[in-house]
């Protein structure tokens, strides 16, 4: 049996008695800057302990969300009608959709850029038309030419004012012209002015009457208006409230359409025109843009290769003036990726701070021209798309987002002006990788503290001690 006595030679913590000790006042100071230090040093550990670091690393891309990208955006266009934005996307790969309407919403703006009505639907109105084949030879012309002198009378004076905005180089005005002509004179015939007077046909150049057709917000040619007395207000900006027909252009289909609008009305004297609620006029007949600009926002989803976002002017049926179409526009917002919360962000300033600052670096910017550039200007950005992914320590995604960097420039075109957006994927992402420290490596390292800040006390005190002896021994003269 092992005796006590053999069990307390192994002993590393010999004992001195209390009766064999000193103390000393500056062992007292050194104790209590150790203990000082202790505690300071503690609390740094915790700190560290606490605080999560992270490391920064560029990989290839291993994105596991497939092939697309969705984009979202906000943009205002002060001098673009929503009658005729037109949303398109191609890519290398040869992608070419044109007018997205799908998952896109489209809001008239006035120049200010506040809202003014509820969201525009297109629909199917902007199809190819029918425009007849009647010849132009031994034309008759049977409707009425207005201009900024006569206008609001004629538009006062009839019920029912159905006028053609056209411009002589059109292409497609001249297809309607014929049919235009054609039917004026037969609802002439069949309503007579002076005797019915609850209908005319009338027509605007647009090349002449340039003013006239900014103030009714016309930007494609030809365009056909229909104004009702009584019910054609004007807002606070002067601006007519009227329909724009968008069905086929051939004289039967044009003969019928007025029609539709003449027959509810009653040949009284000064009888307001009340709306035709029938089902053709729904289908031909929309309530027109009340002012030239319009809000595009929503969302896309797109290959994730370089391509472009354009918003234009676009119509089968239409003819536009490039030098009179400006694409200024000012991006709301503009997004690639999953939308982030805020509140997401803020919890990860904790780990990236600059995380979040370039993921809509265009938001909020506006860009105009103020025709100081001159007309058929493109207004281009170039979009570079880098993927930024933060992990947990146990290998679990955090957050994924696309920040892009972008670089605007504006450029001449003899073509039909547009708003380009450029972008293109990096084939390399950044990795943010959490570092979270262990709780043994936490317990060694206050272990370390104490123990070294103890020993290294202990040493000071030691030689704190035998300087002092030694000098009392040199102050009594003694030898050693």
């Amino acid at each position: 049996m092992i005796s006590p006595r053999k069990i307390k030679s192994v002993d590393f913590y010999r004992k001195i008695p209390r009766d064999l000790t000193e103390a000393s006042l500056s062992g007292a100071g050194l104790s209590i800057v150790a203990a000082l230090s202790m505690l300071l040093l503690f609390g740094m550990e915790l700190s560290s302990y606490l605080t999560v670091s992270t490391t920064t690393s560029i990989i290839i891309d291993r994105s596991s969300d497939g092939d697309f990208l969705r984009m979202d955006f906000n943009i205002s266009f002060p001098s673009l009608s929503c009658e005729f934005a037109s949303v398109d996307v191609s890519d290398v790969l040869g992608t070419n959709r044109l007018n997205v309407t799908k998952t896109i919403r489209k809001f008239s703006i006035d120049s200010n850029l506040r809202p003014t009505g509820s969201e525009f639907h297109s629909g199917e109105f902007l199809s190819r038309v029918n425009h007849g084949d009647e010849s132009a030879e031994e034309l008759v012309e049977g409707s009425v030419s207005l201009g900024a002198r006569n206008f609001d009378t004629f538009l006062h004076q009839y019920p029912i004012s159905v006028v053609n905005f056209y411009a002589p180089w059109c292409y497609w005005c001249n297809l309607l012209k014929p049919s235009w002509e054609k039917a004026a004179n037969q609802i002439k015939e069949r309503y007579d002015p002076e005797m019915d007077g609850r209908v005319i046909l009338a027509k605007v150049d647009c090349t002449q009457e340039a003013d006239l057709c900014r103030r009714n917000h016309i930007q494609g040619y030809p365009s056909i208006r229909i104004f009702r007395k009584g019910s054609d207000l004007r807002d606070d900006n002067a601006h007519h409230d009227h329909e724009s027909y968008y069905g086929d252009r051939d004289t039967e289909s044009l003969v019928k359409m007025v029609i539709g609008l003449v027959e509810p009305i009653h040949v009284e004297p000064h009888k307001l025109a009340l709306e035709d609620k029938s089902d053709n006029a729904s289908k031909t007949l929309k309530k027109a843009p009340s002012t030239g600009g319009c809000r595009i926002e929503g969302y896309m989803r797109v290959k994730k290769v370089p391509g472009n976002l354009m918003v234009s002017a676009r119509s089968e049926s239409h003819s536009f003036d490039t030098s009179q179409m400006n694409m200024s526009h000012v991006v709301n917002h503009l997004s690639f990726g999953k939308r982030i919360l805020p509140e997401a962000f803020s919890d990860l300033k904790r780990l990236a701070p600059y995380l979040g600052g370039s993921h809509n670096r265009l938001d909020d910017r506006s860009f105009i021209n103020q025709h100081d550039l001159g007309p058929n200007v493109t207004i281009e950005h170039y979009l570079q798309i880098v993927k930024t992914e933060v992990l947990k320590s146990n290998g679990h995604a955090m957050i994924e987002e696309y920040e892009y960097t972008a670089h605007s420039s504006v450029a001449h075109t003899y073509y039909l002006p547009v708003a380009k957006f450029h972008f293109e994927l990096s084939p390399m992402q950044v990795l943010i990788t959490e570092n979270s420290k262990s709780f043994s490596h936490f317990i060694t390292n206050v272990c370390a503290i104490i123990g070294g800040v103890f020993t290294v006390a202990g040493i000071l005190d030691s030689i704190l001690h035998q300087t002092m002896t030694l000098m009392k021994k040199i102050e009594l003269g003694k030898n050693f």
